[in-house]
């Protein structure tokens, strides 16, 4: 049987990175934590201004744990709220259209 292994905490930038969000976009924010297979998990993060960005974490676990850990920011699911709440600008359809910039 495989011995499970904790998940990693975030690291220093991941941590950094989601408070500057939260700074810059307003508070309280959301995250969602995604599950993204081998590549780890995806914390989308969403600003009270619409705002979206990401961090990409080694685990789901990992995600949760930064969630935790940043003040003003709450965890989220991609309910009708929480879409509601964005604000996708051009650029970024295009981006998750795969169109290169």
């Amino acid at each position: 049987m495989a011995e499970e292994t904790e998940a990693p905490a975030p690291t220093a930038k991941q941590l950094t990175t989601a408070r500057r969000f939260v700074a810059e976009h307003g508070k309280p924010a959301k995250a969602v934590v995604e599950n993204i297979g081998r590549a780890g998990a995806r914390v989308v993060l969403v600003g009270q201004d619409g705002a979206m960005g990401d961090i990409v974490v080694p685990a789901v676990e990992t995600g949760q744990k930064l969630v935790e850990a940043v003040e003003d920011l709450e965890p989220a699911e991609w309910d009708a709220e929480t879409v509601n709440s964005t604000q996708i600008g051009p650029g970024h359809r295009r981006r998750m259209a795969g169109h290169a910039l």
